[in-house]
């Protein structure tokens, strides 16, 4: 049994399966509701837009093994966008249903985010500190404060507090990755953040071998 890397058309997967090859881990890019059955863990990797995100789930045929898998209590990690698309709905574009997986929004950072901070930027784009209100299993060994990789101009707003793993100062506090049950989803990147998010992907790649 092997991770499963989802392939919906729209996730920098090279680069997510090398992240696990240096963690030492066992991974590999999946397409087929067959395929995504048959993963002892998922990741859901993802950049762009969430309603392309969404479609490209429903052609392929891939939403319902993706709800079954999270419903059964698997190890799953979203990155990015795949964090978001687990959430009720994104305004990007007008207004897009998510998987609704977990109860909240995805918003956009504000202009007026950019007037108190001259030189804040949209996308959020670089190296950006987290700070832990919650320490999941997916964090052990990262300390709070570490530096990690983002690309977005979306972030998500749940609806329970109690989901928070971590946030992210850019402008306004937003929450950079979230933690419920089996699930672990965060907004940077692992498989960009160095030896921080590799140390990561090598815990989830862990928690995946004892499923």
């Amino acid at each position: 049994m092997e991770i499963g890397i989802i392939d919906y058309g729209m996730g920098n997967l090279r680069s997510v399966a090398k992240g696990f090859e240096k963690a030492g881990a066992t991974a590999r890019i999946i397409t087929t509701p067959h395929e995504v059955n048959e993963a002892c863990a998922l990741v859901l990797p993802g950049v762009g837009a969430f309603k392309d995100c969404i479609k490209n789930l429903d052609t392929l045929g891939l939403i319902t093994p993706v709800l079954t898998h999270l419903q059964s209590g698997k190890p799953f990690l979203g990155i990015c966008l795949g964090l978001q698309v687990l959430f009720s709905e994104s305004v990007e574009f007008g207004v897009t249903p998510g998987l609704g997986v977990l109860d909240g929004k995805v918003v956009r950072f504000q202009r007026d985010e950019q007037k108190k901070e001259p030189g804040l930027k949209i996308p959020h784009m670089g190296w950006n500190t987290i700070s832990a209100s919650r320490k999941p299993p997916h964090l052990a060994g990262v300390a709070d404060g570490s530096f990690l990789y983002f690309v977005h101009s979306y972030y998500v707003v749940p609806d329970d507090p109690r989901i928070i793993a971590t946030t992210t100062r850019y402008g306004c506090e937003f929450v950079s990755s979230i933690w419920k049950d089996n699930i672990f989803a965060c907004q940077f990147h692992p498989e960009k953040s160095q030896s921080i998010g590799l140390q990561i992907l090598k815990n989830f790649a862990a928690l995946a071998a004892k499923n």
